[in-house]
């Protein structure tokens, strides 16, 4: 205190302050029910969801069928199912952190893996070339998904519902409904065959493009977690309105997301060659709504703002877990996808009653 007024001075006030806002803010802690203490864990914690939902579709596959889950040749098998689910998921996942979403992101691999190969295989173009083309053209359909939604300001479910049926009948005219087949690739376009190629690990099988996979992954996640750019995103997806006031260009974030998961959802198409061992123009055709099914059951928010690559992963995994384990229960496949279905309404009713605490 001051000798002159015995008051306080303004930096013993603030202390008294904050020593007093602790004082509720412990209070408040003690207070609070095991729901409420689990609510805020989760809030803070949002992969734990996915982790413990990954290790009951575990437990459930070692109950219905040990020998069999557990065998190499079937962990091989999940791995597969989920490669190219993971890495168009991480394309997804950057769109539904702003709080947007892209039911395109499964005809742009399609059609990205049409162009290559056609290309290479058809047209003579030589591999190096055809192949960069291929994702240019996934970068491309994603740069109108973003002009569409920063430019007209559309709904990014209306854009990419519209560009859903664009991109597939344009890939439909382009490849005339023809399969390129797996010699025809091995003799003029091996390069794109090269992500099917296994390593083998303990027993397992494991393709190259479940390194792709996790690759991209790695990549984003530095992205999102380690610059700038990433935690613009993030803004952008909580508060839009607020992030623009704080002087970030929420209109370039937005076109550069669906700039990358067109690209992203490209390097899929990739894999896919790999994995299939052919070029299809049918292959794939439900990657869209799979990857936003590990999306959200990996814990990243409809509503934006919060998520991370991490849970897209574990969320792919999942999938492909329960599928595994229903499959080896000799259940019929209804039941796979009766079973996703439960986890997808889970998950979303969870992220909002998470997303609650902070009210």
């Amino acid at each position: 205190m001051t000798e002159a007024t015995g008051r306080p001075t303004p930096q013993e006030f603030e202390s008294v302050l904050t020593g007093a806002t602790a004082t509720v803010a412990s209070f408040e802690e003690e207070h609070l029910t095991v729901l409420q203490r689990t609510q805020r864990f989760l809030h803070a914690y949002p992969t734990v969801v996915p982790f413990v939902v990954l290790l009951l579709g575990v437990l459930l596959g070692v109950l219905v069928n040990p020998s069999r889950f557990t065998a190499a040749s079937n962990f091989s098998t999940i791995l597969t199912q989920v490669m190219v689910i993971g890495i168009v998921g991480v394309g997804q996942t950057l769109v539904i952190l702003t709080a947007g979403i892209d039911l395109s992101v499964g005809v742009i691999m399609v059609i990205s893996s049409v162009v290559m190969g056609r290309l290479a295989v058809y047209a003579g173009v030589p591999t190096l070339i055809a192949f960069p083309i291929g994702l240019l053209v996934g970068a491309a359909f994603g740069y109108l998904n973003g002009i569409l939604v920063t430019r007209l300001k559309m709904p990014p479910f209306i854009v990419t519902l519209g560009t859903l049926s664009i991109i597939g009948a344009l890939n439909t005219y382009y490849s005339q409904s023809e399969t390129i087949g797996m010699q025809d690739i091995e003799e003029k376009a091996w390069f794109l065959q090269i992500m099917g190629n296994q390593l083998t690990i303990g027993g397992a099988r494991i393709m190259w493009g479940t390194f792709l996979m996790l690759a991209v992954a790695a990549v984003v996640w530095y992205v999102l977690n380690r610059t700038a750019y990433g935690r613009h995103i993030y803004a952008t997806g909580d508060d839009r309105e607020a992030a623009r006031l704080a002087g970030i260009n929420t209109d370039r974030i937005l076109l550069s997301v669906y700039v990358l998961a067109g690209l992203i959802a490209a390097i899929a198409g990739w894999a896919l060659i790999g994995r299939v061992g052919a070029i299809s123009p049918t292959a794939g055709e439900n990657a869209n709504l799979d990857s936003i099914t590990a999306v959200v059951i990996g814990g990243t928010s409809l509503f934006g703002g919060r998520g991370s690559i991490i849970g897209t992963l574990v969320g792919a995994l999942i999938v492909g877990v329960f599928r595994s384990a229903v499959s080896l229960a000799g259940l019929d496949v209804l039941w796979q996808e009766f079973a996703i279905g439960v986890l997808i309404i889970v998950a979303v009713a969870l992220d909002q009653w998470i997303r609650r605490v902070s009210k």
